[in-house]
Protein backbone atom coordinates (compact mmCIF):
# COMPACT_ATOMS: atom_id res chain seq x y z
CA UNK A 1 0.00 0.00 0.00
CA UNK A 2 1.17 3.50 -0.58
CA UNK A 3 1.36 5.46 2.52
CA UNK A 4 1.50 9.34 2.15
CA UNK A 5 4.46 11.50 2.80
CA UNK A 6 5.10 12.90 6.13
CA UNK A 7 5.80 16.76 7.11
CA UNK A 8 7.26 18.11 9.94
CA UNK A 9 5.67 20.56 11.47
CA UNK A 10 6.52 23.30 14.23
CA UNK A 11 3.55 24.74 16.49
CA UNK A 12 3.97 28.65 17.30
CA UNK A 13 1.89 28.80 20.92
CA UNK A 14 1.33 31.38 23.22
CA UNK A 15 3.08 29.75 25.84
CA UNK A 16 3.81 31.99 29.34
CA UNK A 17 6.35 30.01 31.62
CA UNK A 18 7.64 30.32 35.18
CA UNK A 19 11.35 30.62 35.28
CA UNK A 20 11.66 29.95 38.92
CA UNK A 21 8.60 27.33 39.92
CA UNK A 22 10.14 26.38 43.75
CA UNK A 23 10.36 30.70 44.23
CA UNK A 24 6.44 30.95 42.87
CA UNK A 25 5.41 28.24 45.28
CA UNK A 26 6.68 29.67 47.88
CA UNK A 27 5.85 33.41 47.11
CA UNK A 28 2.21 32.58 46.47
CA UNK A 29 1.64 30.30 49.93
CA UNK A 30 3.67 33.78 52.02
CA UNK A 31 0.92 35.65 50.37
CA UNK A 32 -1.88 33.64 51.96
CA UNK A 33 -0.34 34.51 55.60
CA UNK A 34 -0.55 30.74 56.78
CA UNK A 35 1.61 31.50 59.03
CA UNK A 36 -1.44 32.98 61.13
CA UNK A 37 -3.61 29.47 60.61
CA UNK A 38 -0.86 27.21 60.88
CA UNK A 39 1.18 26.54 64.59
CA UNK A 40 4.34 25.41 65.34
CA UNK A 41 3.65 21.32 65.59
CA UNK A 42 0.91 20.79 63.64
CA UNK A 43 0.73 18.67 60.86
CA UNK A 44 -0.23 18.85 57.08
CA UNK A 45 -1.02 16.75 54.75
CA UNK A 46 -0.03 17.26 51.28
CA UNK A 47 -1.95 16.39 48.52
CA UNK A 48 -0.20 14.36 45.54
CA UNK A 49 -2.16 13.25 42.31
CA UNK A 50 -1.46 10.05 39.46
CA UNK A 51 -1.38 13.08 36.76
CA UNK A 52 1.91 13.74 34.85
CA UNK A 53 1.97 17.04 36.12
CA UNK A 54 5.17 19.44 34.73
CA UNK A 55 7.71 19.87 38.01
CA UNK A 56 5.30 18.56 40.12
CA UNK A 57 8.34 16.73 42.63
CA UNK A 58 9.80 20.48 42.94
CA UNK A 59 5.87 21.87 43.47
CA UNK A 60 5.42 19.41 46.25
CA UNK A 61 8.57 20.17 47.93
CA UNK A 62 8.54 23.62 47.84
CA UNK A 63 5.21 23.28 49.64
CA UNK A 64 6.47 20.79 52.26
CA UNK A 65 9.91 23.38 52.88
CA UNK A 66 7.16 26.17 52.96
CA UNK A 67 5.09 24.81 56.20
CA UNK A 68 8.44 23.33 57.62
CA UNK A 69 9.49 26.59 58.17
CA UNK A 70 6.25 27.84 59.80
CA UNK A 71 7.39 24.77 62.48
CA UNK A 72 4.73 22.60 61.06
CA UNK A 73 4.85 18.74 60.39
CA UNK A 74 4.04 18.57 56.29
CA UNK A 75 3.24 15.00 54.98
CA UNK A 76 2.16 13.90 51.53
CA UNK A 77 -1.46 12.30 50.61
CA UNK A 78 -1.36 10.07 47.34
CA UNK A 79 -4.64 11.80 45.84
CA UNK A 80 -5.18 9.64 42.79
CA UNK A 81 -8.58 7.64 42.90
CA UNK A 82 -8.63 4.19 42.45
CA UNK A 83 -5.15 4.58 40.22
CA UNK A 84 -2.33 2.57 41.07
CA UNK A 85 -4.59 -0.64 40.53
CA UNK A 86 -6.46 0.64 43.72
CA UNK A 87 -4.01 -0.23 46.03
CA UNK A 88 -1.96 1.97 48.61
CA UNK A 89 1.41 0.16 47.19
CA UNK A 90 0.57 1.39 43.72
CA UNK A 91 -0.18 4.75 44.14
CA UNK A 92 3.22 4.89 46.26
CA UNK A 93 4.90 3.84 43.18
CA UNK A 94 3.55 6.48 40.64
CA UNK A 95 3.96 9.43 42.99
CA UNK A 96 7.77 7.98 43.08
CA UNK A 97 7.78 7.33 39.52
CA UNK A 98 7.24 11.26 39.46
CA UNK A 99 10.15 11.79 41.99
CA UNK A 100 8.19 12.67 44.38
CA UNK A 101 10.05 10.57 47.11
CA UNK A 102 10.09 11.26 50.93
CA UNK A 103 14.09 11.43 49.86
CA UNK A 104 13.52 14.12 47.73
CA UNK A 105 10.39 15.98 49.11
CA UNK A 106 11.99 15.68 52.79
CA UNK A 107 8.30 14.78 53.88
CA UNK A 108 7.10 11.29 54.67
CA UNK A 109 4.66 9.32 52.47
CA UNK A 110 1.68 8.22 54.27
CA UNK A 111 -0.33 6.31 51.44
CA UNK A 112 -3.86 4.37 52.12
CA UNK A 113 -7.09 3.73 50.30
CA UNK A 114 -8.66 3.71 53.95
CA UNK A 115 -10.95 6.61 54.20
CA UNK A 116 -13.31 8.48 56.52
CA UNK A 117 -17.07 8.76 55.91
CA UNK A 118 -17.38 12.55 56.85
CA UNK A 119 -20.99 13.13 56.12
CA UNK A 120 -23.48 12.86 53.38
CA UNK A 121 -24.20 15.56 51.07
CA UNK A 122 -27.54 17.44 52.76
CA UNK A 123 -29.56 17.46 49.14
CA UNK A 124 -28.43 13.92 47.63
CA UNK A 125 -27.55 11.80 50.38
CA UNK A 126 -23.87 10.90 48.61
CA UNK A 127 -21.67 9.41 51.60
CA UNK A 128 -18.47 11.83 51.31
CA UNK A 129 -15.29 9.66 51.70
CA UNK A 130 -11.85 11.46 52.52
CA UNK A 131 -8.50 9.86 52.85
CA UNK A 132 -7.86 9.07 56.56
CA UNK A 133 -4.45 10.37 56.96
CA UNK A 134 -5.52 13.73 55.43
CA UNK A 135 -8.55 14.02 57.62
CA UNK A 136 -6.24 13.22 60.92
CA UNK A 137 -4.15 15.99 59.79
CA UNK A 138 -4.59 19.11 61.27
CA UNK A 139 -4.51 20.99 58.19
CA UNK A 140 -5.19 19.60 54.14
CA UNK A 141 -3.24 21.37 51.16
CA UNK A 142 -5.04 20.63 47.95
CA UNK A 143 -2.64 20.98 45.13
CA UNK A 144 -3.22 20.17 41.93
CA UNK A 145 -3.19 21.18 38.08
CA UNK A 146 -6.64 23.49 36.73
CA UNK A 147 -7.79 22.06 33.18
CA UNK A 148 -10.67 20.98 31.25
CA UNK A 149 -12.32 18.08 32.21
CA UNK A 150 -12.11 14.97 29.43
CA UNK A 151 -15.69 14.79 29.86
CA UNK A 152 -17.54 16.92 31.52
CA UNK A 153 -18.17 20.57 30.68
CA UNK A 154 -18.80 22.92 33.55
CA UNK A 155 -17.23 26.11 35.05
CA UNK A 156 -15.45 23.45 37.29
CA UNK A 157 -13.54 20.52 35.49
CA UNK A 158 -10.65 19.07 36.47
CA UNK A 159 -8.26 20.70 39.53
CA UNK A 160 -9.01 21.39 43.21
CA UNK A 161 -12.40 20.06 43.18
CA UNK A 162 -11.61 17.27 42.08
CA UNK A 163 -8.51 17.06 44.25
CA UNK A 164 -10.95 16.71 46.92
CA UNK A 165 -13.46 14.39 45.34
CA UNK A 166 -11.57 11.84 42.96
CA UNK A 167 -8.43 12.71 44.59
CA UNK A 168 -8.83 12.29 48.46
CA UNK A 169 -12.32 10.11 48.20
CA UNK A 170 -9.64 7.42 47.45
CA UNK A 171 -11.21 3.89 45.82
CA UNK A 172 -14.28 4.34 47.58
CA UNK A 173 -15.30 7.99 47.06
CA UNK A 174 -14.43 7.82 43.70
CA UNK A 175 -16.42 5.30 43.07
CA UNK A 176 -19.67 6.40 44.42
CA UNK A 177 -19.10 9.77 43.09
CA UNK A 178 -18.99 8.79 39.51
CA UNK A 179 -22.09 6.31 40.28
CA UNK A 180 -23.78 9.52 41.41
CA UNK A 181 -23.17 11.08 38.23
CA UNK A 182 -25.57 8.41 36.52
CA UNK A 183 -28.64 10.77 38.86
CA UNK A 184 -27.12 13.82 39.44
CA UNK A 185 -25.23 16.60 37.37
CA UNK A 186 -21.26 16.65 37.78
CA UNK A 187 -21.23 20.46 38.79
CA UNK A 188 -24.39 19.65 41.29
CA UNK A 189 -22.20 16.85 42.89
CA UNK A 190 -18.70 18.80 42.55
CA UNK A 191 -20.33 21.77 45.11
CA UNK A 192 -21.89 19.38 47.14
CA UNK A 193 -19.39 16.92 48.04
CA UNK A 194 -16.66 20.29 47.87
CA UNK A 195 -18.80 21.76 50.71
CA UNK A 196 -18.76 18.91 52.87
CA UNK A 197 -15.23 18.90 52.43
CA UNK A 198 -14.80 22.32 53.51
CA UNK A 199 -16.09 22.34 56.40
CA UNK A 200 -15.22 18.76 57.98
CA UNK A 201 -11.79 18.45 56.22
CA UNK A 202 -9.63 21.59 57.54
CA UNK A 203 -8.63 22.15 53.77
CA UNK A 204 -6.16 25.17 55.02
CA UNK A 205 -5.16 26.61 51.03
CA UNK A 206 -5.48 25.01 47.62
CA UNK A 207 -1.91 25.13 45.13
CA UNK A 208 -3.49 25.99 41.72
CA UNK A 209 -0.97 24.91 38.73
CA UNK A 210 -2.11 25.77 35.33
CA UNK A 211 0.42 24.58 32.45
CA UNK A 212 1.10 25.95 29.00
CA UNK A 213 0.50 24.46 25.68
CA UNK A 214 4.20 22.41 25.82
CA UNK A 215 3.19 20.89 28.79
CA UNK A 216 5.49 23.42 31.20
CA UNK A 217 4.06 25.14 34.53
CA UNK A 218 3.08 28.43 33.12
CA UNK A 219 0.99 29.91 36.33
CA UNK A 220 1.08 28.84 40.30
CA UNK A 221 -1.22 30.18 42.58
CA UNK A 222 -2.46 29.68 46.00
CA UNK A 223 -5.93 30.01 46.58
CA UNK A 224 -7.80 30.73 50.44
CA UNK A 225 -10.84 27.82 50.69
CA UNK A 226 -13.39 30.50 50.47
CA UNK A 227 -11.77 31.52 46.88
CA UNK A 228 -11.93 28.18 45.53
CA UNK A 229 -14.50 27.98 43.11
CA UNK A 230 -14.13 31.46 42.33
CA UNK A 231 -10.80 31.28 41.13
CA UNK A 232 -10.57 27.88 39.97
CA UNK A 233 -13.20 28.79 37.36
CA UNK A 234 -11.19 32.04 36.45
CA UNK A 235 -7.97 30.10 35.95
CA UNK A 236 -9.96 27.21 34.09
CA UNK A 237 -11.08 29.52 31.46
CA UNK A 238 -7.12 30.33 31.53
CA UNK A 239 -6.07 26.66 30.84
CA UNK A 240 -8.30 26.26 28.19
CA UNK A 241 -6.63 29.29 26.22
CA UNK A 242 -2.91 27.70 27.21
CA UNK A 243 -4.07 24.08 26.17
CA UNK A 244 -2.20 22.31 23.21
CA UNK A 245 -4.30 21.60 20.28
CA UNK A 246 -3.52 19.51 16.80
CA UNK A 247 -2.95 21.88 13.90
CA UNK A 248 -6.14 21.32 12.19
CA UNK A 249 -9.03 20.23 12.70
CA UNK A 250 -10.35 17.45 10.29
CA UNK A 251 -8.41 14.03 10.58
CA UNK A 252 -9.12 10.73 8.61
CA UNK A 253 -6.07 8.78 11.02
CA UNK A 254 -4.76 10.25 14.08
CA UNK A 255 -1.82 8.66 15.23
CA UNK A 256 -0.47 8.26 19.18
CA UNK A 257 3.02 7.24 19.79
CA UNK A 258 1.75 7.01 23.81
CA UNK A 259 -1.42 7.00 26.08
CA UNK A 260 -1.06 7.22 29.83
CA UNK A 261 -2.47 8.40 32.63
CA UNK A 262 0.21 10.51 33.38
CA UNK A 263 -0.74 11.95 30.28
CA UNK A 264 -4.93 12.49 30.80
CA UNK A 265 -7.33 10.98 32.96
CA UNK A 266 -8.75 9.48 29.39
CA UNK A 267 -5.05 8.34 28.72
CA UNK A 268 -5.25 10.72 25.63
CA UNK A 269 -6.95 14.08 26.06
CA UNK A 270 -10.19 13.97 24.72
CA UNK A 271 -10.10 17.51 24.46
CA UNK A 272 -7.49 17.52 22.20
CA UNK A 273 -8.38 14.78 19.74
CA UNK A 274 -12.06 15.60 19.58
CA UNK A 275 -13.87 12.56 21.61
CA UNK A 276 -15.33 14.26 24.63
CA UNK A 277 -18.53 13.22 24.76
CA UNK A 278 -18.77 9.87 22.10
CA UNK A 279 -15.75 7.73 22.15
CA UNK A 280 -15.74 6.77 18.38
CA UNK A 281 -17.09 10.11 16.91
CA UNK A 282 -16.66 13.73 17.14
CA UNK A 283 -19.96 15.60 18.61
CA UNK A 284 -21.36 19.00 17.62
CA UNK A 285 -19.44 20.12 20.88
CA UNK A 286 -16.21 19.10 19.79
CA UNK A 287 -13.64 21.03 17.99
CA UNK A 288 -11.73 18.40 16.26
CA UNK A 289 -12.95 15.33 14.10
CA UNK A 290 -10.75 11.96 13.71
CA UNK A 291 -12.28 9.52 11.91
CA UNK A 292 -10.08 6.85 12.94
CA UNK A 293 -7.61 7.16 15.81
CA UNK A 294 -4.52 4.30 16.55
CA UNK A 295 -2.54 4.41 19.49
CA UNK A 296 1.29 2.79 19.19
CA UNK A 297 1.92 2.04 23.03
CA UNK A 298 1.34 3.09 26.44
CA UNK A 299 3.99 5.21 28.60
CA UNK A 300 6.04 3.97 31.52
CA UNK A 301 4.22 6.00 33.97
CA UNK A 302 1.15 4.71 33.51
CA UNK A 303 2.44 1.06 34.67
CA UNK A 304 -0.25 -1.07 32.07
CA UNK A 305 -3.06 1.47 32.96
CA UNK A 306 -4.25 1.99 29.31
CA UNK A 307 -7.33 3.78 30.62
CA UNK A 308 -8.64 4.93 27.62
CA UNK A 309 -7.59 2.84 25.04
CA UNK A 310 -10.86 2.37 24.05
CA UNK A 311 -11.56 5.36 22.19
CA UNK A 312 -9.14 4.39 19.36
CA UNK A 313 -10.03 2.38 16.64
CA UNK A 314 -6.64 0.24 16.08
CA UNK A 315 -3.38 -0.37 18.08
CA UNK A 316 -0.51 -3.43 17.54
CA UNK A 317 0.26 -6.20 19.50
CA UNK A 318 2.80 -5.50 21.35
CA UNK A 319 0.16 -2.65 23.28
CA UNK A 320 -1.81 -5.35 23.64
CA UNK A 321 0.65 -7.05 25.53
CA UNK A 322 1.98 -4.43 27.72
CA UNK A 323 -1.93 -3.13 29.21
CA UNK A 324 -2.40 -4.43 32.66
CA UNK A 325 -6.29 -5.32 32.60
CA UNK A 326 -6.99 -5.93 36.17
CA UNK A 327 -5.88 -1.65 36.63
CA UNK A 328 -7.46 -0.59 33.75
CA UNK A 329 -10.16 -2.65 34.26
CA UNK A 330 -10.63 -0.98 37.91
CA UNK A 331 -9.78 2.43 36.87
CA UNK A 332 -12.34 2.25 34.03
CA UNK A 333 -15.04 0.84 35.87
CA UNK A 334 -14.35 3.08 38.97
CA UNK A 335 -14.60 6.23 36.26
CA UNK A 336 -17.86 5.23 35.12
CA UNK A 337 -17.09 4.53 31.46
CA UNK A 338 -16.33 0.79 30.86
CA UNK A 339 -15.85 1.17 27.06
CA UNK A 340 -12.72 2.99 27.85
CA UNK A 341 -11.12 -0.55 28.82
CA UNK A 342 -12.28 -1.66 25.76
CA UNK A 343 -9.45 -3.52 23.36
CA UNK A 344 -9.47 -1.68 19.56
CA UNK A 345 -8.67 -3.98 17.15
CA UNK A 346 -4.76 -4.82 16.90
CA UNK A 347 -2.45 -6.07 14.54
CA UNK A 348 0.85 -7.22 14.34
CA UNK A 349 3.01 -4.31 13.43
CA UNK A 350 2.40 -0.37 12.37
CA UNK A 351 2.25 -1.26 8.32
CA UNK A 352 -0.49 -3.83 9.36
CA UNK A 353 -2.66 -1.27 11.28
CA UNK A 354 -1.92 1.01 8.36
CA UNK A 355 -2.73 -1.03 5.83
CA UNK A 356 -6.01 -2.13 7.48
CA UNK A 357 -6.62 1.43 8.84
CA UNK A 358 -6.55 3.59 5.83
CA UNK A 359 -9.06 1.75 4.06
CA UNK A 360 -11.79 2.58 6.70
CA UNK A 361 -11.64 6.78 6.78
CA UNK A 362 -13.66 7.09 3.14
CA UNK A 363 -13.15 6.87 -0.52
CA UNK A 364 -9.58 8.84 -0.01
CA UNK A 365 -6.65 6.49 -1.61
CA UNK A 366 -4.15 6.01 1.46
CA UNK A 367 -1.54 8.21 0.02
CA UNK A 368 -4.00 11.42 0.11
CA UNK A 369 -5.08 11.02 3.72
CA UNK A 370 -5.13 13.52 6.31
CA UNK A 371 -3.04 12.20 8.70
CA UNK A 372 -1.72 13.73 12.13
CA UNK A 373 1.35 11.54 14.20
CA UNK A 374 1.50 12.66 17.51
CA UNK A 375 3.66 11.97 20.42
CA UNK A 376 0.94 12.33 22.88
CA UNK A 377 -2.01 14.98 23.67
CA UNK A 378 0.57 16.46 26.02
CA UNK A 379 3.53 16.83 23.49
CA UNK A 380 2.14 18.86 19.84
CA UNK A 381 4.80 21.75 19.72
CA UNK A 382 6.47 19.28 17.34
CA UNK A 383 4.12 16.77 14.86
CA UNK A 384 4.00 14.94 11.90
CA UNK A 385 1.27 15.99 9.10
CA UNK A 386 0.29 14.23 6.10
CA UNK A 387 0.82 16.12 2.58
CA UNK A 388 -3.02 16.41 2.03
CA UNK A 389 -2.36 19.45 4.54
CA UNK A 390 0.28 21.23 2.53
CA UNK A 391 -1.59 23.81 0.62
CA UNK A 392 -3.66 25.18 4.26
CA UNK A 393 -0.27 24.47 5.95
CA UNK A 394 1.68 26.77 3.94
CA UNK A 395 -1.06 29.80 4.41
CA UNK A 396 -0.51 29.46 8.53
CA UNK A 397 1.60 31.99 10.18
CA UNK A 398 1.27 29.69 13.12
CA UNK A 399 2.94 26.67 11.81
CA UNK A 400 6.22 26.33 10.72
CA UNK A 401 7.26 23.23 8.40
CA UNK A 402 10.86 21.81 9.71
CA UNK A 403 10.90 19.20 6.97
CA UNK A 404 10.00 18.90 3.66
CA UNK A 405 7.67 15.88 2.88
CA UNK A 406 9.20 12.84 3.62
CA UNK A 407 7.82 8.93 3.09
CA UNK A 408 6.91 7.47 6.63
CA UNK A 409 9.66 5.71 8.48
CA UNK A 410 9.88 2.06 9.41
CA UNK A 411 12.32 -0.23 11.57
CA UNK A 412 13.36 -3.16 10.66
CA UNK A 413 10.29 -4.77 12.03
CA UNK A 414 7.69 -2.52 10.46
CA UNK A 415 7.23 -0.25 12.82
CA UNK A 416 6.88 3.35 12.41
CA UNK A 417 9.21 5.38 14.15
CA UNK A 418 8.06 7.79 17.23
CA UNK A 419 7.92 11.31 16.39
CA UNK A 420 10.93 12.36 18.11
CA UNK A 421 12.61 9.91 16.58
CA UNK A 422 11.88 10.08 12.75
CA UNK A 423 13.22 12.49 10.62
CA UNK A 424 16.52 14.69 11.39
CA UNK A 425 15.06 17.57 12.84
CA UNK A 426 15.92 18.41 16.06
CA UNK A 427 12.85 18.65 18.80
CA UNK A 428 12.76 22.54 20.09
CA UNK A 429 10.30 25.22 20.41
Amino acid sequence: MAYPRMIRVRQRFDAPRLADVPAEVERELTRLGLERKVRPGETVAITAGSRGIANIAKIIKAAVRHFQALGAVPFIVPAMGSHGGGTAEGQRAILEGYGITEEFTGAEIKGSMETVIVARTPKQGIPVHFDKHAYEADHVLVCGRIKPHTGFVGPIESGLHKMMLIGLGKHAGAKIYHRAIMDFSFLEIIRAVADVVMQRCKVVAGLAIVENAYDETGLIEAVAPQDFFERESALLETAKAWMPRLPFNDVDLLIVDEIGKNISGSGMDTNVIGRKFQDHAATAEDRVRCKRIFVRGLTEETHGNACGIGIAEFTNQRTIESVDLTTTRINAITGGHPTAASLPVALATDRDVLDEALQTVGLVDPEDARVIHITNTLSVGEVLVSEAYLEELESRDDLEIVESPQPMEFDDEGNLYPVAAAGAAVLAH
